[in-house]
């Protein structure tokens, strides 16, 4: 038998395993793989099983990457199991990943894939699939070129991706840079999920879907809100990890030049940084940062270190303390819409982008996006229809953009039209589009 011949078969019950962060962690893949499991519990004769990592790096990372903020479980109302099983740090486990999925009988499994590092577990355990099981193997690609770009990355990245049957892409740019990894490979690439014929390499282009885990109060008092929080009557948000590829800094030098010219506007900074999360004078943490500050001098030859980025100085420094309102930690689940109710538009002035989830949020929230000129922005944003672009790395671009959409505001329908096509349903369906 063909170990595709039951992978979409619609006859009868699908099994399906979503093998990434469970709903435990915090960030956006962790809420994507619950999603997306959601979403495909939702499809008929369907069981989904969340597959999760226990530890996703190496041990000597510096960071905490567990949610202890959130009260509200966002796989509420489901039937879907959770298994957290795999540590990076412990090959047994991963054995016993795929022990479990080969009991679990699975017809696709779909991996989640953002960062070269977790290539070495997930393309081992991959390969395993491939060889004991009939599953169709799913990469969801939301990053293939990584932001550090080391050798030991593209490494990792082209043993993790090489045992697969289909590709997920959120951008042709995306799509493109996995068929460079695989130049030799004959690839189908389409936008509807079909697949055809069996044994070969397919890419489906599909596009971040809309989150509709956090959903917007009805009875959202604006008023009493931007009181409390000390906005003015616009307010831009940047929602999300503080991290140096979000430009985080540069979205502050710009609201400083429209802040200059007029008195109604507030920057709210909502997030974490992203390298503060551990008590840094612990021994513990303080043995973790000379270690990973090691490894990545030796793999990475980078000249700068991300955990020296402190964008939020700038804001004492240009004077914007009573301009800006600095939410400078993780956001529970309960709390997301708060911060997107009570905002005009988010603010994604990105260095680099792949499709993001901040933006997807925003779209959930019915908010139009700013963003710069880069990655994906061109093929999600329509100028002046559902946000604005501004080009990358030049501030007064960003802050001329702000202006516009000050001058020009961008009805919420509009927002909503644009994104009607990136429902997670249709995302779903497309995945378990059968073998042709």
């Amino acid at each position: 038998m063909n170990r595709h011949d039951n992978a979409g078969d619609l006859s009868g019950m699908r099994r399906i395993v979503c093998f990434g962060p469970g709903p435990q962690f915090k960030g956006g893949i962790s809420n994507y793989n619950t999603a997306l499991a959601k979403s495909l519990a939702a499809q008929p004769d369907t069981e989904v099983h969340i597959v999760s990592w226990t530890q996703q790096y190496p041990a000597i990372i510096p960071r905490d990457f567990v949610d202890r903020s959130s009260q509200k479980s966002l796989l509420e109302g489901t039937d879907i199991q959770v298994h957290y099983l795999t540590n990076y740090n412990l090959p047994g486990s991963w054995k016993k990943t795929v022990d479990l999925i080969l009991t679990l009988e699975a017809d696709v499994v779909i991996f989640q894939w953002a960062i070269a590092l977790q290539g070495l577990p997930m393309g081992w355990i991959a390969r395993k699939l491939q060889k004991k099981s009939q599953a169709e193997i799913i990469f969801d690609v939301h990053v293939l070129v990584q932001k550090e770009g080391s050798k030991l990355d593209k490494w990792f990245t082209s043993y993790g991706l090489k045992a697969v049957d289909t590709y997920i892409a959120h951008a042709y740019q995306t799509a493109n840079e996995i068929k460079a990894l695989f130049p030799s490979v004959d690839f189908s690439l389409n936008e509807d999920g079909k697949r055809g014929p069996k044994g070969n390499k397919h890419i489906i282009k599909l596009y971040h879907p809309v989150y509709d885990l956090y959903t917007p109060d009805p009875n959202f008092n604006l008023v009493e809100e931007k009181k409390a929080l000390d906005l003015a009557t616009h307010v831009f948000l940047f929602f999300g990890f503080i991290r140096k590829y979000k430009g985080l800094h540069n979205v502050i030098r710009a609201f400083k030049l429209v802040a200059d010219q007029r008195d109604d506007v507030s920057l709210l900074i909502v997030g974490e940084s992203f390298w503060k999360t551990l008590d840094q004078k612990k021994l513990g943490t303080k043995l973790k940062n000379i270690l990973f500050g090691a490894a990545k001098a030796l793999f990475l030859h980078k000249k700068d270190n991300e955990q020296d980025y402190r964008p939020l100085e700038l804001v004492k420094e240009l004077n914007l303390v009573d301009r800006c309102t600095v939410v400078n930690r993780f956001v529970a689940n309960e709390e997301v819409n708060r911060y997107f109710q009570v905002s005009d538009c988010i603010v994604t002035y990105y260095l680099t982008a792949t499709p993001s989830g901040v933006e997807s949020l925003a779209y959930n929230f019915s908010l139009p996006v700013l963003a710069t000129r880069v990655g994906h922005f061109p093929e999600t944003i329509q100028e002046g229809f559902n946000g604005y672009l501004a080009e990358a790395e030049d501030i007064n671009s960003m802050a001329e953009v702000m202006r516009t959409f000050l001058e020009k505001p961008i009805p919420s329908h509009q927002v909503d039209e644009a994104a009607k096509h990136m429902s997670w349903a249709n995302y779903a369906a497309a995945i378990l589009t059968p073998y042709s």
